[in-house]
């Protein structure tokens, strides 16, 4: 299994509009962070989960050539805007609609941002069209399964997910945007090869997970490595990871992951 970080910032990215702090004037590449987003690879199965404003140029960065299935955690701006530049992928797959999972909440939101877009194929070649379903507690497919529970987002339910690849048994942990864990969560992600945890600022917040309480629950876990995504401009790449314990580090934009 490989995962590639398309994006690890918040909705705002680092930089800031108008902001002359030192992370958003970093030289360090690693305080420069698009919206957040993954894309995971698993026994040639390629799985895109959101897709951000950047999300063009984060495929073309990466080179990202392959998209076979799409999951929308929600339907916020900053994970959902992207979705428009999915038409490429209904493109090489033969002019076939891209299937999108997601829960009532995000299809809500993508019937109403790209209602030209909800159809079997798409209108003319170049077009995207989205074939929406709702995603299942767990999804069994021939290169592993994924699991999937909600997460508390403030006035909404994320989707968290946790891949497990077939041939290799690896168990990989995606759960931004989040305030906390529920238990069944927990009970999902304990024991994973990786996590991937929301870890928005060193001050609380109404919807996201704190620093110390994304290290909280990294150490409830207990995966053999953690990463804090989604984070704002108040996160220094080196100073925070030098603070964190072992085995907890801070992702960043292009960081790619074997299991």
């Amino acid at each position: 299994m490989e995962v590639i970080f398309l994006g690890t910032g918040t909705s705002q990215g680092v930089p800031m509009i108008a902001c002359g702090c030192a992370v958003c004037t970093s030289l360090d590449p690693r305080n420069h962070r698009t919206r957040a987003s993954i894309h995971v690879e698993m026994d040639g199965l390629h799985i895109q989960v959101d897709a951000a404003p950047e999300f063009r140029l984060q495929c073309l960065r990466e080179r990202i050539q392959q998209l076979d299935l799409f999951i929308l955690t929600h339907g916020h701006a900053d994970h959902i805007t992207g979705m428009d530049d999915l038409r490429r992928f209904c493109d090489l797959a033969g002019g076939d609609a891209l299937t999108v999972y997601t829960t009532e909440e995000g299809r809500g939101r993508i019937q109403a941002m790209f209602p030209y877009a909800v159809a079997e194929r798409p209108a003319a070649r170049g077009y995207a069209a989205f074939r929406i379903s709702e995603m299942p507690p767990v999804m069994d497919l021939p290169q592993g399964t994924i699991h999937a529970t909600r997460l508390p987002h403030g006035a909404l339910d994320t989707l968290g997910l946790v891949f497990t690849e077939r041939s290799s048994g690896r168990r990989f942990v995606y759960y931004t945007d989040c305030k906390r864990l529920p238990e069944e969560a927990l009970a999902l992600a304990r024991g994973a090869d990786a996590a991937v945890l929301d870890g928005l600022r060193p001050l609380p917040h109404p919807s996201h997970m704190s620093i110390s309480e994304a290290v909280t629950v990294a150490q409830t876990i207990g995966s053999r490595q953690t990463w804090l995504t989604h984070l704002t401009h108040l996160n220094d790449h080196a100073e925070l990871e030098a603070s964190l314990p072992a085995g907890i580090q801070v992702a960043f934009d292009g960081m790619r992951i074997r299991l």
